[in-house]
């Protein structure tokens, strides 16, 4: 894993050098202002500087095929979990009463807020330094960063990360982490290896030419017109684009009536579409649009019926415009039925997907676990029924530092 700084006048610029350097794939660690020094400060301009982090060749991560059977790294402690990630946090942090035990249980979280400046003192230290330290505290070591990892493992399971991605996760640390190396790499390793495993968000893509249809697909109940409301109030209050809004949900009239309330309270256009044809027909009545949002039906994924149909309005544009589908998914749903639900999509569309209700979980696993089995780029993830305040571009390094155990 390679780590480095670069300055810039903006924040642009300095990872525009890091990229030329270094190349795409980067991962920004972090980001700060750096005030000028010396007498001749007040006649230069501050710069911005940029922490990266770049994966080496060699160790770039395969996922394994779905079918394939992947031997835990850590033994599992299902049946006892809660008890056993106490032992191992109170040997870790030495707790040894219920006032230390508070402010010991708090340390995982410190660690994660002061990544960033971990990084930085590892950067700043002398390599004959960190060798020496690492020749005279060897085995001290390797039984802190043992525990840490195990710490680390368990947490990761704690937000319902699947035991065969987290078990991953940790066969790639124990592989590229060294025993006598100080646990602060081992955290930053994991940090930068799940969020490039995340990968960047992917939101709409603006269209190449004429009018671009986004179809919003998922199953009943997981917030999708009211997520189509906030996206379409972002395009049409912050962009200035023009947006019409459809519905072809004719399933549920509350749900259309709702898109319609948004699409009166944005002063946009309203259609409902009965059948696949309208809509390929109602892109001559708005040729002159950026982006048609449509909402649909939720479907089960059991019921073929529904599918065929959505499967029908999906394609009824195709040679007829541009055109992106998102996923919209519960970040609520169990991991058992959200994989049903994306093989159920999958037999249909490609798709980018939005969690919807982060707030109303205290576990994220879910979206590394579905992100890593579908292969499918996040985009956004939404917070509450506000619109159009509770959405926001999926971040991968703020998910992470959650999964990790820090705050939300």
């Amino acid at each position: 894993m390679i780590i480095k700084k670069f300055q810039g006048k903006t924040e642009n610029e300095a990872v525009e050098t890091a990229k030329k350097e270094l190349g795409k794939n980067i991962v920004i660690m972090n980001v700060r202002d750096v005030k000028k020094k010396g007498i001749f400060r007040f006649f230069r301009s501050d710069m911005v500087e940029v922490t990266v982090a770049l994966e080496e060749e060699n160790e770039k991560y395969y996922p394994a095929k779905k079918e394939e059977k992947i031997e835990p790294a850590i033994p599992s402690k299902a049946a006892n979990q809660s008890s056993y990630n106490e032992m191992l946090k109170n040997r870790f942090f030495g707790a040894e009463n219920l006032n230390e035990e508070k402010r010991e249980s708090s340390l995982l979280e410190e660690k994660l807020d002061n990544l960033h400046t971990l990084l930085e003192q590892q950067l700043q230290r002398p390599e004959s330094e960190n060798v020496k330290e690492k020749e005279e505290e060897g085995e001290e070591i390797q039984s802190e960063l043992e525990k840490f990892t195990k710490v680390l493992y368990n947490t990761m399971l704690d937000n319902e990360i699947n035991e065969k991605h987290a078990n991953q996760i940790i066969d790639e640390i124990e592989k590229n982490v060294k025993p006598n190396m100080p646990f602060d790499y081992a955290l930053a390793n994991i940090y930068q290896k799940m969020v490039l495993k995340f990968g960047k968000p992917a939101t709409i893509v603006p269209p190449e030419n004429g009018t671009k249809i986004i179809f919003f697909i998922g199953p009943t109940g997981v917030g999708k017109t009211t997520t189509i409301a906030k996206i379409a109030s972002k395009y049409i209050v912050d962009e200035k684009k023009k947006v019409a809004l459809f519905t072809a949900d004719t399933y549920r009239i509350a749900a259309a009536e709702q898109l319609r309330t948004y699409a009166n309270i944005l002063e946009v256009p309203f259609r409902v579409v009965y059948t696949p044809e309208e809509i390929g027909n109602a892109l001559k009545d708005f040729a002159g649009y950026d982006y048609i949002f449509v909402d649909t039906s939720g479907h089960s994924f059991q019921n073929e019926e529904q599918k065929a149909n959505t499967s029908a309005l999906l394609r009824s544009v195709d040679g007829l415009a541009e055109k992106e589908v998102f996923l919209v998914l519960s970040a609520t749903t169990k991991y058992r039925d959200l994989i049903r639900i994306v093989d159920s999509y999958s037999q249909i569309t490609d798709y980018k997907l939005i969690f919807t209700k982060l707030d109303e979980t205290s576990a994220m696993g879910n979206l590394l676990n579905i992100k890593l089995y579908t292969g499918a780029s996040l985009s956004y993830v939404t917070c509450g029924q506000n619109v159009p305040d509770d959405i926001e571009e999926f971040n991968p390094q703020k998910t992470v530092k959650v999964l990790l155990g820090g705050q939300k």
